[in-house]
């Protein structure tokens, strides 16, 4: 008997209402309704029944255009937002009501602006359910990976952080807290070629491990180098599903046609 999916996505939907009235700001929307303009409102199909497996041990990548539900996918995954319909299940994990997901979906998620770059990791820990003890356990392992050139960062508020820094202390975290599924959106390309090195020893690591991951890319040669599997998103649709290379051309096919 073959083993249960580690995520299981089945008829799923997602709609968004964007509203707008040709207007920026409480001033220009003032203006509107001085005007008798009615706000214009238009529904984005985000994702658009998909339905997908992907096994324990997987690396797969989702590509596609930007607007094609790749960030929505991964936000449904992580359960930031839920589907209008359909679901989205971990069968294979431990507790499959509470999977531990490690998710890395954009800079700075996750962490407080109000808080230090230490507040914050003992933070990130109680979120994705760790112990204030097993964090104290890891917390140099954390401070060490993420390897700032100026400790002092540390104690500062995050708001003061880079792109670059949120970025290795978000990775830094996230890959401490033994998760069995690893979701990221695009964060590689954001840190200096040294710690994406880093990330990609990892990632290596996680795969030897048999750990689950899914991410975002636009970076073919990202793609290559980490994907086992791809997963071409078109309008919100499953366009192209299967080996690395060959959902690469197709996609690179239509995107020049």
């Amino acid at each position: 008997m073959s083993r249960p999916p580690a995520v299981s996505v089945t008829n799923v939907s997602k709609q968004f209402t964007v509203a707008g009235t040709g207007y920026a700001g409480i001033k220009g929307a003032l203006g509107a309704i001085l005007a008798g303009k009615r706000r214009e409102r238009k529904v984005v199909h985000a994702l658009n029944a998909v339905s997908l497996d992907i096994h324990a041990g997987e690396t797969v990548a989702l590509i596609g255009r930007n607007g094609s539900g790749k960030s929505t996918l991964l936000s449904m995954l992580a359960n930031v937002i839920r589907p209008d319909t359909g679901s989205v299940t971990f069968p294979a994990s431990e507790d499959p009501t509470h999977p531990r997901i490690a998710p890395l979906l954009e800079v700075g998620a996750g962490f407080h602006p109000d808080l230090t770059g230490t507040q914050n990791v003992y933070f990130n820990g109680a979120i994705l359910g760790l112990s204030r003890a097993t964090m104290e356990s890891r917390y140099p392992e954390i401070i060490a990976f993420a390897d700032f050139e100026n400790p002092e960062y540390l104690d500062a508020p995050v708001r003061t952080y880079s792109s670059g820094m949120f970025v290795r202390l978000g990775f830094a975290v996230a890959v401490h807290t033994d998760p069995e599924i690893i979701l990221i959106d695009e964060t590689l390309a954001v840190g200096d070629s040294v710690f994406q090195e880093k990330c990609y020893a990892r990632i290596r690591q996680f795969q030897e491990e048999g750990r689950t991951i899914i991410f975002v890319s636009h970076d073919d040669d990202a793609v290559r180098r980490v994907a086992t599997r791809a997963i071409w998103l078109s309008h919100g649709k499953v366009a192209a599903d299967g080996a690395v290379d060959e959902t690469l051309a197709a996609y690179h096919r239509n995107h020049h046609a």
